[in-house]
């Protein structure tokens, strides 16, 4: 009998006859085809009221195998009456758990209300879910297990907010694999950066560096304690940051926008960076500083150069530097930086010649070239 003769052909006695096939096996049999149909059948209003009590039927009074037979058939189904997953949902494991994790039916609220008192088997399963919105997730870090939190950190597609983070943090706080997940997170909430930062080092401090940006004074106080971590790329750091002007302005105030500072920024092709730290320096507004460091002759970089009160020793490289960024083709790839750095080595080491070895090692220290190669190179192999 086809779901499309429902309508026509089941009267009340008839539906309820239907799950009272003589053994549990013919029962889910039965459920599982009248699942596929309620999945697939295109069927009337009416028609569906129908199929949609046998559900119900079932979930109220059919053996355990009938009701697997059903959570199995329909945990995907956008079909599923709402009210007939919640009630598969509270089931025993086997039948509760697809429905949990799969079940699109399934409310906001339904997945609230069994976190708050689940066992840590029903949390790691609506953990797994596909999609998940910030009020089920502030629940799992409010009353989840670990792994259920870690699971959810780790999909791209939950939403957080700033009091779930937290929440997970004060309940976890030496939890590396939790802090861990919410630094790899693509947007993380400042303060919960904040919290990360304080608490965790090595590579979870790492990650949070590398994608995150950190407040200016946090990451400036950050890399002058030693107990945290013996340095903080604070270069890195000025790349992530919406107000850079206000950065370096930090910078200076803390005493790191030192001549060393710039030229490592420059030779690492951070010239966004090297241009407000230069405007900085030289006491002028960014768009007149940029006007100067990228003049196309000579006198516009000396000149803000020497405002700044930079050694004259190293004008050398800042003016090789600017010549390698306006002859270099940058794509927006990845391969940019690389592209740069690999040209301003090959400069440094074939232009110049008449400065001194220790300057040129000076010079490679900055583009963080390993002590090992600049041994092995002819210009100091031989020496």
């Amino acid at each position: 009998m086809g779901v499309n003769t429902l309508r026509v052909n089941l009267t009340e006695n008839d539906i309820r006859s239907l799950v009272k096939g003589d053994t549990d096996e013919d029962k889910a049999l039965a459920c599982y085809r009248l699942c596929r149909h309620i999945d697939t059948a295109q069927i009337t209003n009416e028609e569906r009221h129908f199929a949609e009590e046998i559900l119900r039927l079932v979930v109220k009074g059919a053996a355990e195998r009938v009701r697997r037979a059903l959570a199995i058939t329909l945990k995907s189904s956008p079909n599923l009456p709402s009210d007939v997953a919640a009630a598969l949902a509270k089931d025993i494991e086997a039948i509760a758990l697809p429905v949990l994790e799969f079940s699109p039916t399934l409310t906001d609220a339904d997945l609230v209300e069994i976190l708050e008192a689940a066992e840590p088997v029903r949390q790691i399963a609506i953990s797994r879910r596909a999609e998940l919105s910030s009020q089920v997730t502030d629940a799992i870090c409010e009353h989840g297990v670990s792994i259920a939190i870690n699971n959810a950190l780790h999909n791209i597609k939950a939403e957080f907010s700033e009091r779930g983070l937290s929440k997970a943090i004060e309940r976890f706080p030496t939890a590396s694999d939790i802090a861990m997940a919410m630094a790899e997170r693509p947007i993380l909430p400042l303060i919960i950066a904040e919290k990360i930062a304080t608490k965790f080092s090595g590579q979870v401090f790492d990650k949070l560096v590398e994608r995150h940006a950190l407040p200016p004074q946090l990451a400036i106080d950050i890399a002058n304690d030693t107990r945290e971590r013996a340095s903080l790329d604070l270069i890195a750091q000025a790349s992530m940051q919406a107000d850079l002007r206000r950065y370096v302005q930090q910078l200076n105030l803390n005493g790191k926008l030192t001549p060393s500072f710039v030229l490592r920024a420059l030779c690492q092709g951070e010239v966004r960076l090297v241009e407000y730290a230069i405007a900085e320096l030289a006491g002028i507004e960014h768009s007149k500083a940029w006007l100067l460091v990228h003049d196309g002759g000579t006198l516009g970089l000396r000149a803000i150069f020497d405002r700044a009160h930079m050694p004259s020793n190293i004008y050398p490289a800042f003016r090789a530097a600017i010549d390698v960024l306006h002859e270099t083709e940058f794509d927006g790839s990845m391969d940019d930086k690389v592209r740069f750095r690999k040209r301003m080595i090959e400069r440094v080491l074939t232009r110049f010649q008449s400065i001194p070895d220790e300057d040129v090692i000076y010079l490679l220290d900055k583009l963080d070239v390993p002590i090992d190669d600049v041994e092995q190179n002819p210009r100091f192999a031989a020496a």
